[in-house]
């Protein structure tokens, strides 16, 4: 069930003699992940975020290089290129 004025899914799991669930169809699509993909989960405030486990790792990724970028000097793709071009250029 989707509620479209804050797209949000909403479903129901039932929970297994292991603690396995079945992701319903739905959810599975929206997180991108199929069979043998991994999840994450985070619990947070007693409820639990699952993300698909390669989006996860990006988003950290994405959080510890912030600003990095700056702190190399690159502002743009032309800087990237420039700098690229130079790492060649010496190990030639």
């Amino acid at each position: 069930m989707k509620n479209s004025m804050e797209n949000i899914l909403v479903d129901n799991a039932k929970v297994m003699a292991k603690g396995q669930i079945t992701l319903p169809k739905d959810i599975r699509k929206a997180l991108g992940v199929d069979t043998g993909d991994k999840v994450m989960l985070i619990m947070r405030d007693n409820q639990v975020i699952m993300m698909n486990s390669a989006i996860y790792a990006l988003k950290m990724f994405q959080e510890f290089m912030a600003g990095e970028a700056e702190k190399a000097g690159l502002y743009s793709d032309d800087d990237v290129v420039k700098m690229i071009m130079e790492m060649r250029a010496e190990k030639s």
